[in-house]
């Protein structure tokens, strides 16, 4: 199973598509960031986001894909960017008929170091540890589109239990 996870954002929207073997063991496909032009206009960095999003679902044929859930941004502006790219991914995700899960930054926090108020620092690391990689991706956004995908190959099993036990 392929899982792309993805940071959204206008300026750079991290991408990171991690696999589970046979063996049960998770490893880093590929990743990086895609990036718009901060001169161009709004219409023209979305268009651009939208294409490069469309190019990386054909070229990685994810199963899934996860995006990160705006929960809470202090800056109203910032907050607008991050959904808009948020919505490109979820609606060119579902238009490739991929499953599409959302988690938050606490629930993906909780999921790889067990606490909801972890450290960016925190996760990077066990990002970085669960996937056997020699570094901390970098950038953050890389890091952090990576552990969405991570989040949702641990704690898909369990919401499978749970949607089984409750019958649905």
């Amino acid at each position: 199973m392929f899982v792309l996870g993805v940071d959204p954002g206008l300026s750079r929207c991290g991408y990171g598509l991690v696999s589970r073997g046979s063996s049960g063991v998770l490893r880093a496909a590929a990743a990086g960031v895609i990036e718009t032009d901060p001169a161009a206009g709004l219409p023209s960095r979305l268009r651009m986001l939208r294409d490069e999003l469309r190019d990386l679902l054909g070229e990685l044929q994810p199963d899934v894909v996860v995006v990160e859930q705006v929960f809470f941004q202090v800056n109203v502006r910032t907050a607008m960017a991050v959904g808009q790219a948020s919505g490109l991914a979820l609606a060119e995700a579902a238009g490739r008929g991929c499953e599409v899960v959302q988690y938050t930054a606490n629930e993906v926090k909780q999921a790889l170091v067990g606490y909801g108020g972890a450290t960016k620092d925190q996760v990077q690391r066990m990002v970085a540890a669960v996937l056997a990689l020699s570094a901390v991706p970098r950038p953050p956004d890389v890091a952090d589109a990576l552990a969405l995908a991570v989040c949702h190959l641990t704690a898909q099993p369990l919401r499978r239990a749970i949607d089984a036990a409750v019958g649905r």
